[in-house]
């Protein structure tokens, strides 16, 4: 792909007898958001660690920003910028004391001025000049994303940033995301919040012991997995008997007064079982159409249910 942020083919890394990736390809295209998701130790930090050049692969070719990750370390690491599931700030500086350090050590120009529009951006003038010890969980991963964009990277490389934070907290990173995203900047994001990447990601993919078994936008994973349905509610019993006889293998449910009707959601096979509703004299009170959401494609694509689902 010529406008390729990443592109990534026959990757593998092994830990003695244990293949941690084996084989894996994908490309990600400039200014998208590309979600990795997988269960614990499927081998995602490792793929981020490659590809931000802090780790060696087995085999396999990894061009990052056009250069490749072995061969051209230098110009791969001044095009990116990586934040982990653990804010990597120093807590005896305070905020503005970070992203000052980080400047200089990036030789940004006009430093001052650079800080302090990262402090306004991510609502930290406040506390820019409290110790990062009394910020919050939110407060300090906005203070570690404000740090990666010093240097004002292409890519960034975000490795399960929003883990442990409040809901809130949570969709303030999602808007700042969002607002990269629409500025030009690649989003390579690995996630155990199935909602992240189904609200962010361009395209998904899904790791599972080293290997990759599924990749597509949202809706397509989801359309993989068996389960979509329409379900119809009725006034009385004797409505549902009546449908519940029209639709064979339908499941119903007398104290809901409700019917499930294996579909695939599309608007033709809607019309046509309405139309069959109309032919025979039922009135359904309500219709819906249900889709599988991604816990139930990770739950199908690698047999355990997200960390998300467990938590539940």
């Amino acid at each position: 792909m010529k406008n390729s942020a990443i592109a990534v083919s026959g990757l593998r890394k092994a830990y003695g007898d244990r293949a941690v990736l084996d084989g894996i390809g994908f490309e990600v295209p400039a200014g998208t958001v590309f979600s990795l998701l997988g269960p614990n130790g499927a081998g995602k930090t490792t793929t981020v660690n490659i590809l931000a050049t802090l780790l060696r692969a087995d085999a396999g070719t990894v061009r990052v920003a056009g250069h490749d990750v072995a061969a051209e370390t230098r110009q791969v690491r001044a095009a990116i910028g990586v934040t982990g599931q653990f804010a990597a700030v120093d807590e005896l500086l305070s905020g503005r004391e970070n992203l000052r350090l980080m400047a200089d050590l990036k030789r940004v120009p006009a430093a001052d001025r650079l800080v302090a529009g990262l402090l306004e951006r991510f609502d930290l003038v406040e506390a820019a000049d409290d110790r990062a010890s009394a910020y919050s969980g939110g407060m300090r991963r906005k203070l570690d994303l404000a740090m990666t964009l010093v240097g004002d990277p292409r890519i960034i490389f975000l490795d399960e940033p929003t883990t442990g934070l409040d809901p809130r907290s949570r969709r303030t990173m999602w808007g700042i995301v969002r607002e990269l995203v629409a500025a030009g900047t690649t989003i390579f994001l690995t996630t155990q919040y199935l909602e992240e990447a189904d609200q962010l990601a361009d395209r998904i993919a899904v790791l599972d012991r080293g290997r990759l078994v599924a990749e597509g936008t949202s809706e397509e994973l989801k359309r993989r997995v068996p389960g979509t349905h329409v379900r119809l509610r009725f006034a009385d019993l004797d409505e549902l008997d009546a449908a519940a006889r029209l639709f064979a293998g339908s499941a119903r449910d007398d104290q809901e007064l409700t019917l499930r009707v294996a579909s695939d959601g599309e608007s033709r096979s809607l019309r046509a079982l309405l139309d069959r509703l109309d032919e025979n004299t039922i009135n359904a009170q309500e219709f819906s159409v249900h889709r599988p959401d991604l816990d139930d494609v990770f739950l199908a694509l690698t047999g355990r249910p997200s960390a998300e689902a467990v938590a539940k």
